[in-house]
């Protein structure tokens, strides 16, 4: 069963209790989302928690009626009729083609409807609102204020169980909490969907970007930088403008049609195609950290997890067929030394052709082939999600399942053929003659905000001392050690260790319990006895204490330390891309495109 299908049930099951217990109330959407389901409702009222446990009451009888879900087509006419006191519902059917438009119904409660659903309401076997929140009606604050009930469903009650057991925890890790309390970032109603970086999560964002640049030079990318603004003729040649137009702000300028770009893609062509390219040229690598707007529903916004505006770690490679098995495998291993620096478990997913594809089927077929040749030459176990491919080309999704047991799609490898064809991409061959380059799009961990929002709760606030926005803090005992604090800070300082000094008039016992509210890596008190001994008092994040640390020796470990983060991981990643390369080599030489 489709936990998606099984959401989408769930929110008609909770359409039709809000319609038992409200009558007058005015249904809009709801849609299944990650982990759960919506419904928005027009009522002249704001729902409670006491009226959601009434609902919810209400929604277990008709779950447990075991009502079957009929799908049906109607006429255009018939449709207006059964939605005849259903404006929102009405406003919906104009955009439905007459051989489109399909109801289901459960029991007496029937909604304008594309499906798919499971076949009866019994087969929910965990069902729990959770909150409800204030929506606009399509996203804007123009429109008429709704009422938001969110939801959960699952086939059965002991997932519901674990579920909640993991929500309380989550609650405790909820990043938007942590980036507050931390100083990391905070959200506000004025920008929905963009979140405001602070100092200490720039800390984190600029770490993570330089590993990120580090690695990318290592592998002989070039970095690039595109325009935010472009004119709508380039999205019509991508395609965007006809499978993902909803999803992309537009402005008038001048009487013309500009739109904030929602990928990096069409962009890439241009640079490939400012000059001309020789074989020689390839592969080509071009990295961008790119600033993406996606307008993205209000209702699935969620903290960092789903923006508006996203920097996305992002990268396109232009190579001919027969690089293609190589590229895959190096961004592989890429992904592998990334992910292995926070522990991070991997699982891989291929992804073939949608229904909504651009291009010929054949093209597909040799890309598809050509991916999963990767994925099976690098010993790699994978599922195959049919038809779930972006609209240009099949990929390989990487999963990681966090701290929680949480699984989030991070890195992606997307395979192109389409998008040279559409932007008339070539190169001078060997043979003096005009070939078509492959695209390869790629990001490792997606996007910063929701790389960054994940790693928090990871984490649960205590991130590894190579990306901790404060890595020790000072404490000193009394103002008579002002001074002698103040010179460790300067120590530390010099060295670029992230540091603070903590020299308020308040007990010893009130800022180290400060200091370990903020996560802070290392805890440093500075009393008489330090002074005068010339060391320093040592608390670790777990509450280790060590005394009698000279400073310098201090300075060294955590140095070291930082070091060694990175460096174990690439020893255990040098070694094992060794074995993988040794295996895989004879097939790279052997392998003649898709």
């Amino acid at each position: 069963m489709e936990y998606r299908e099984l959401r989408h049930s769930a929110a008609h099951v909770l359409a039709d209790a809000v319609k038992q217990i409200y009558p007058k109330t005015k249904l809009t959407i709801g849609p299944p989302i990650e982990e759960g389901f919506y419904y928005d409702f027009d009522i002249d009222k704001t729902f409670t928690s006491e009226d959601l446990q009434k609902i919810e009451k209400k929604a277990l009888e008709i779950i447990d009626k075991n009502y079957e879900f009929k799908k049906s087509k109607k006429t255009r006419k018939e449709a207006e009729k059964i939605l005849e006191n259903e404006p929102y519902k009405l406003e919906l059917l104009k955009n439905i083609p007459d051989d489109k438009i399909t109801f289901y119904q459960h029991g007496n409660f029937i909604d304008l409807c594309a499906g798919p659903h499971i076949k009866s309401t019994g087969e929910i076997k965990g069902f729990k609102l959770l909150k409800t929140s204030g929506a606009y009606w399509k996203g804007d604050s123009k429109n008429r204020q709704l009422q938001r009930i969110y939801g959960v469903a699952f086939p059965t009650k002991k997932e519901l169980d674990v579920f909640l057991k993991k929500r309380e925890e989550a609650e405790k890790r909820d990043h938007r909490k942590l980036g507050e309390e931390q100083e990391l970032f905070f959200f506000n109603p004025n920008a929905p969907g963009a979140p405001f970086w602070l100092p200490k999560g720039m800390v984190i964002f600029k770490e993570l970007e330089k590993y990120w640049r580090k690695i990318h030079e290592e592998h002989d990318y070039q970095e690039t930088s595109t325009p935010i603004l472009l004119k709508e003729d380039i999205f019509k040649k991508s395609g965007h403008i006809s499978h993902y137009k909803e999803n992309m702000f537009g402005l008038n300028v001048e009487k013309e049609q500009y739109y904030l770009k929602p990928m990096n893609c069409p962009e890439g062509t241009m640079v490939y195609a400012w000059k001309l390219r020789s074989y020689r040229d390839l592969p080509l690598r071009l990295s961008e950290i790119g600033r993406l707007h996606r307008n993205e529903l209000s209702g699935v916004l969620g903290g960092m997890f789903r923006v508006r505006q996203i920097t996305m770690d992002d990268a396109h490679i232009f190579c001919t067929e027969e690089q293609i098995f190589q590229e895959v495998t190096n961004v592989l291993t890429i992904i592998r030394k990334f992910y292995d620096l926070f522990n991070l478990k991997m699982s891989y997913f291929f992804s073939t052709m949608p229904d909504s594809a651009l291009g010929d089927i054949s093209i597909w077929k040799k890309a598809e082939s050509a991916l999963e040749g990767a994925l099976k030459a690098n010993k790699l176990k994978y599922e195959t999600k049919e038809k779930q491919g972006a609209f240009y080309g099949p990929k390989i999704d990487v999963h990681i399942t966090d701290a929680l047991d949480r699984e989030w799609q991070l890195a992606t490898i997307q395979l192109d053929f389409n998008m040279p064809e559409r932007f008339n991409l070539t190169y001078e061959g060997a043979d003096g003659r005009k070939h078509r380059p492959v695209m390869i799009h790629r990001a490792i961990f997606g996007s910063f905000e929701r790389f960054i929002g994940i790693l928090t709760e990871h984490c649960g606030g205590r991130f590894p001392l190579w990306i901790s926005p404060v890595q020790v803090k000072i404490l000193t005992l009394t103002d008579k050690n002002i001074k002698y604090g103040e010179n460790v800070f300067e120590k530390l300082k010099k060295e670029r260790i992230r540091a603070e000094l903590d020299n308020r008039p308040e007990s010893m016992g009130k800022k180290v319990r400060d200091a370990q509210l903020e996560q802070v890596f290392y805890i440093v008190t500075v009393g008489e006895k330090e002074e005068s001994n010339n060391t320093l008092a040592i608390r670790t994040r777990d509450g280790k204490v060590k005394f009698g640390i000279k400073a310098e020796k201090f300075i060294d470990d955590v140095l070291e330390e930082i070091k060694e983060n990175i460096r174990k991981t690439m020893r255990h990643r040098i070694l094992k891309d060794a074995v993988c390369l040794a295996l895989v080599s004879a097939k790279i030489r052997r392998f003649s495109g898709p």
